[in-house]
């Protein structure tokens, strides 16, 4: 073992732990129950915080800001998956691994129906959301039958794909302001460089496992934390799907003619949210006039 200040060993992995036998389909490379026998993956729980902290952050400014009530309902969901995942991590049981991969799905599921259903006259809205929801509940029968995760990140992946290119096909046709524009590329390139930059370290977690426990060990605890690559998936993809959702309220408010009543809000220089302009009060527009 590498010494390095304030280290401490790994222990030896336990045979099981407070929850019992593994139930799930997936087990990841972080070694069961060795940081606490509450929590069989500690790391990768623990990271979920990052993906529930910016759902809520993300659910509150949908309220403040009067955005529509649809980007309510997607954050929500991916609360929920960071909830899912939160207790999938922590458990290793199927039940909690539905619950983390399923919501995946059905969160998507809201802003597939808005990108693709705008300029749309009602009863083909209407028709869309039908056929997406039946989409999703016929992927849901095929997962829960075969229980192949491979299933379900297919799914995800052109869910999402589809969403995205649809996405900026809409910039490209019916955004012509070219500020507006300039924001939601650089939030959209930003946000696909954080999703697979947590994509690479979850592949490099997975096809270096042996590599990476063994440099865990040298280094202890909590050095080794930093080298959990699923851990850094959740932090990366939850940024990455925050951005997402922040391009979205944008798009959408654009599309319908709201900009001029929003500011596109670049918080520290990375974080963007967007926000109703503020008002000035009568007495600052009377003594500017005066």
């Amino acid at each position: 073992m590498i010494s390095l200040p304030w280290s401490y060993p790994y222990p030896s992995p336990p045979g099981s732990g407070f929850w019992g036998p593994r139930t799930s389909t997936i087990d990841w490379c972080e070694e069961n129950y060795v940081v606490s026998t509450y929590i069989a993956e500690a790391m990768n729980t623990i990271t979920n915080g990052m993906f529930v902290a910016l759902a809520a952050f993300a659910i509150y400014n949908a309220v403040v800001q009067k955005h529509e009530r649809r980007f309510i309902l997607t954050a929500m969901g991916f609360a929920l998956v960071g909830i899912g995942s939160w207790l999938f991590h922590m458990t290793l049981q199927y039940e909690y691994q539905l619950l983390d991969e399923l919501p995946m799905i059905y969160a998507t599921c809201v802003p597939t129906w808005a990108v693709f259903s705008y300029a749309r006259n009602r009863k083909d809205t209407i028709l869309l959301g039908v056929y997406i929801f039946l989409g999703a509940s016929i992927l849901t029968a095929v997962y829960l039958h075969f229980k192949d995760p491979t299933i379900h990140q297919a799914g995800y992946a052109v869910l999402t794909g589809m969403v995205l290119f649809r996405s900026l096909y809409l910039i490209v046709t019916k955004i012509e302001d070219a500020h507006a524009r300039a924001d939601m590329w650089r939030t959209v390139i930003i946000g696909i460089a954080t999703f697979l930059s947590g994509y690479g370290l979850w592949m490099i977690d997975i096809h270096f496992c042996g590599t990476l426990r063994v440099a865990r060990r040298a280094i202890g605890m909590p050095y080794g934390f930093l080298l959990e690559g699923h851990g850094w998936w959740h932090i990366l993809t939850g940024l990455g799907v925050y951005y997402y959702l922040v391009f979205l309220e944008y798009l959408r408010i654009c599309l319908v003619g709201r900009a001029p009543d929003y500011d596109y809000v670049w918080e520290w220089g990375f974080f963007p949210h967007v926000d109703l302009k503020k008002k000035k009060s009568a007495a600052k527009v009377s003594k500017k006039n005066n």
